[in-house]
């Protein structure tokens, strides 16, 4: 007699046996007419330059993160809108209070620059011009101290 594992067993091996069956077919039957064009490294649509090593920009990331953390709580929207009528006032509450942690967290992503794909370049004080108003500064304070 089989338990219950056992069940459970005998269909995930079922299921790697037939996939790997199912590769091996498909890998006999399938044309292999390889080309310099279909061989070559396919991104986006885009020939590839330079080294594959290069550093992403951070704003790929952070905009992903954004997304799946927006998307999730969307998502929770959509039960509460149609449970809230049977948890009254109470549901309907906690869904505004949801909606308004949830629209804070969008000023503040949008009030610091994150859902600006271009950011400004910072501005970066240049040293040498910073230098010569000092001295310029010194000459001043020393020709005010001679007279």
């Amino acid at each position: 007699m089989i338990t219950e594992f056992g069940k459970i067993f005998a269909f995930i091996i079922f299921a790697f046996l037939f996939v790997g069956i199912s590769l091996f077919i498909a890998r006999l039957i399938r044309p292999k007419r390889p080309t310099n064009e279909k061989l070559k490294i396919y991104e986006c649509g885009e020939d590839t330059l330079g080294s594959p090593w290069v550093k992403f920009n951070i704003r790929f990331y952070v905009v992903a993160l954004i997304f799946l953390i927006f998307d999730v709580e969307v998502v929770l929207l959509f039960p509460w809108a149609l449970t809230y009528q049977d948890y009254g006032v109470y549901g309907f509450l906690v869904g505004i209070i949801f909606l308004i942690i949830l629209a804070i967290g969008m000023a503040y992503e949008w009030r610091k620059g994150d859902l600006e794909w271009a950011r400004p370049k910072p501005n970066i004080p240049d040293i040498k011009k910073i230098l010569k108003k000092d001295r310029k500064q010194k000459v001043s304070e020393i020709e005010i101290a001679e007279n």
